[in-house]
């Protein structure tokens, strides 16, 4: 049986925001300095860029970036310069992707976020000169991961009944 196709209604820039706000504080989650937390912010970054490439657009990602590096104590411009690379190839694919289902969809997102965590991994090895472990990448899978529960969570609000009701205003 095939799956659905819906009809997006057009997104709220107030709930784009807050997913966002929520996903950067999940980031907030105090885990420490575990190995494979999912970057929410990363996740929902591309997400936004690929669904909506107008709205949400590199200078939020540089931003968002910034937040991050003062969140985590970091080099300064550390994540801002991640997801600003993230932002700009995931806008750059943006229509290639949304062809396909949200399982393949993680196929192409994965590599975006695996470059993203090896840039900060170059900064990090500029600065201090220590690798971290090959571990360090298994965030950038979990993340993939977990791109079609984002995708159905953050397009819910969004989707329209497949059956009309002609009672109903859209």
């Amino acid at each position: 049986m095939s799956q659905p196709h819906y009809i997006l209604l057009p997104v709220s820039p107030f709930f784009i925001v807050t997913s966002l706000v929520l996903a950067f504080l999940l980031n907030f989650l105090p885990l420490g300095n575990l190995f494979g937390v999912p970057d929410f912010v990363a996740l929902a970054l591309v997400f936004w860029n690929i669904h909506q490439p107008r709205k949400v657009g590199i200078g939020v990602a540089f931003m968002m970036g910034l937040l991050m590096d003062v969140h985590t104590a970091s080099l300064l411009g550390e994540n801002a310069l991640a997801y600003t690379l993230l932002s700009y190839f995931a806008i750059t694919i943006h229509r290639r992707v949304l062809w396909f289902r949200p399982l393949v969809q993680a196929l192409h997102v994965f590599p975006l976020l695996l470059m993203a965590q090896i840039m900060q991994l170059v900064v990090q090895l500029l600065v201090s000169g220590k690798f971290s472990g090959w571990s360090y990448f298994l965030s950038s899978v979990l993340t993939a991961a977990l791109w079609p529960v984002a995708t159905w969570i953050l397009l819910a609000p969004q989707r329209r009944a497949i059956d009309r009701d002609d009672t109903r205003p859209i």
